[in-house]
């Protein structure tokens, strides 16, 4: 028979709630991956056990949210209950409803000082529409991002090791496997396109699409481009002014037919090539955790906590951590990190 102790480590290692232990059998859980409809059954029995935790935690923090607030979604309007699309949409249309919808206007994207301020406001008005968004390091850089639709409260998962600017477009894209109603994964490199067909092919084309004209709309590239050669400076300066990928602006050039493809490679190889020469240390584990849950998540877990409903136990299972470090989690959370 294990100890207090062991049950612990074992719930660590495993992890699930140490009370699962005590069930008299395993809990009947609803597999996540039925909830992929555009994703082949090949790649999803495929995806690593990173993923695949990631995804259980993603699906428990979404149950958590139901649970903390009777299932009543805080936010005064839901996106995803008030726009619905369909894969036969003109995707420029639907990237202009949206925009519309979170009510940012090019004007205030070009104002925001860096990517890092960016990701910051876009994920704030992602929450003020009904989409909590978190985040981890995935660690895996084939893997930028996943959604776990739900009427009430659907979510976004974003790698925290991807760049910021690759955060932004995972946002989006995600947002539109919401919008049509469906989860979803975003993958650094879209091969799997090739084995998908009919709507679920078309849908993963249009979430791209999507993310790259919700951010950058047409008319205001066009505007940039006039009087400009399409090259790599152009691309960095659009990328720095708009706070999106390079690769992304360098996509539309070549979607645009101003370069050519070897171009387009050519410039997202070099610039691949600097992202896996970035600092990757790590920062302070409380900070890291306030970025990583929000701090509308962690709001509403304390609000439960000091209104007395709900403990210090159970406080700490919503806030992935442990009772000893509440107080000072709490004490970061105070001073405004996020």
């Amino acid at each position: 028979m294990p100890t207090y102790p062991q049950l612990e480590q074992l719930s660590d290692t495993f992890k699930i709630p140490i009370a699962v232990f005590f069930f008299p059998s395993p809990p009947q859980v609803p597999k996540i991956e039925e909830t992929f409809r555009t994703l082949p059954d090949s790649d999803l029995q495929q995806l690593p056990k990173t993923i695949r935790m990631l995804l259980r935690k993603a699906k428990a923090l979404q149950l958590n949210l139901i649970e903390m607030t009777d299932g009543r979604n805080p936010a005064p309007r839901i996106v995803t209950n008030n726009l619905s699309f369909t894969p036969s949409v003109a995707i420029a249309e639907m990237a202009a409803t949206v925009r519309e919808y979170l009510g940012i206007s090019i004007e205030q994207q070009a104002a925001w000082p860096d990517a890092e301020a960016a990701l910051k406001e876009w994920r704030n008005a992602f929450t003020n529409v009904g989409v909590f968004v978190f985040k981890d390091a995935f660690r895996n850089e084939d893997f930028c991002g996943f959604c776990l639709y739900e009427d009430n409260f659907p979510i976004i998962y974003v790698n925290n090791s991807s760049t910021k600017t690759r955060q932004i477009f995972t946002l989006f894209h995600e947002l539109a496997h919401l919008l049509f109603h469906t989860s979803g994964i975003d993958k650094f490199v879209d091969d799997y396109l090739e084995h998908l067909d009919g709507d679920a092919k078309r849908i993963e084309i249009l979430c791209n699409q999507f993310a790259a004209l919700v951010i950058l709309p047409d008319e205001t590239l066009a505007a940039e481009l006039r009087g400009q050669l399409p090259n790599r400076d152009l691309a960095e300066r659009l990328a720095a002014k708009y706070n999106v990928s390079r690769e992304t602006i360098y996509r539309r050039f070549l979607d645009r037919r101003l370069i050519t493809h070897r171009e387009y490679e050519d410039a997202a190889g070099f610039w691949a090539s600097q992202r896996n020469n970035r600092d990757t240390s790590g920062g302070n584990p409380y900070w890291t955790k306030l970025s990583y849950l929000g701090r509308d998540y962690v709001s509403l877990a304390l609000k439960e906590y000091h209104q007395n409903r709900i403990d210090e136990t159970k406080l700490a299972e919503y806030l992935d951590t442990k009772p000893k470090h509440l107080a000072v989690l709490e004490d970061y959370y105070v001073r405004g990190g996020s």
